[in-house]
């Protein structure tokens, strides 16, 4: 704990947004207090004013840490790679580490938002599965192909990286949605070892203190 107190995780247990930081601070080892929010309620906190003066957008996360709140996922992993480099999410030599921010890119700009709630709500029920799937499909098959070309044990090479806490929730999604694996061996194959680490299986949506009792693992 910092002379500011112990960090708050404005956080929604199946957001993957918020998945992602969960991740970094369970691999950082800082303790952190999480405080729901129910993203599906109308009107629910997340259009408070209180809420938006922590989050103008009305998303999660938003994490209260060193007497800053700060939102979006990947720049508070960065704020937390910059301030807790250990351990590192970011590889030290430049190709490396372009090819991890490509591939979180990928996933949490030409993926994610494609298929997040508020998109499809849009959508219409009837057409949100199908809507969904093209969305990842059509993000999976690039990102296979990068993979085939980075990937070691994890998304690149032998070590944990900011792609791979952008990897696990968008499976999940993926899974949610009942995309068809087959065509994406080296993207199953990554998810799966990345599965075997505690951190990976704490921050996990099942596993939140705001997971509804009969999605608890």
């Amino acid at each position: 704990m910092t002379e500011y107190g112990k960090p708050i995780l404005y956080s929604y247990f199946r957001s993957s947004c918020a998945w992602r930081v969960r991740i970094a601070l369970a691999l950082k080892s800082i303790d952190y207090e999480i405080l729901p929010v129910d993203l599906t309620k109308d009107g629910g906190h997340q259009f408070s004013e209180e809420f938006q003066a922590l989050n103008p957008m009305k998303q999660v996360p938003a994490l209260k840490i060193d007497g800053i709140t700060i939102s979006q996922s990947l720049a508070i992993i960065e704020y937390l790679e910059e301030t807790r480099p250990t351990p590192p999410l970011l590889p030290q030599d430049p190709k490396k580490r372009v090819f991890v921010r490509m591939i979180s890119d990928l996933i949490t700009s030409g993926i994610q938002p494609l298929q997040n709630l508020s998109v499809l709500k849009q959508v219409g029920q009837e057409n949100q599965l199908i809507w969904a799937q093209k969305a990842i499909t059509s993000g999976f098959n690039a990102l296979e192909q990068i993979l085939q070309r980075t990937a070691g044990k994890y998304c690149m090479g032998d070590e944990v990286s900011m792609a791979d806490l952008c990897l696990v929730p968008q499976v999940e999604n993926a899974k949610s949605f009942e995309v068809d694996f087959t065509p994406y061996p080296t993207i199953s194959r990554v998810n799966k070892s990345l599965m075997a680490l505690e951190a990976f299986r704490v921050s996990h949506a099942c596993r939140q203190p705001d997971t509804p009792t009969e999605l608890r693992a």
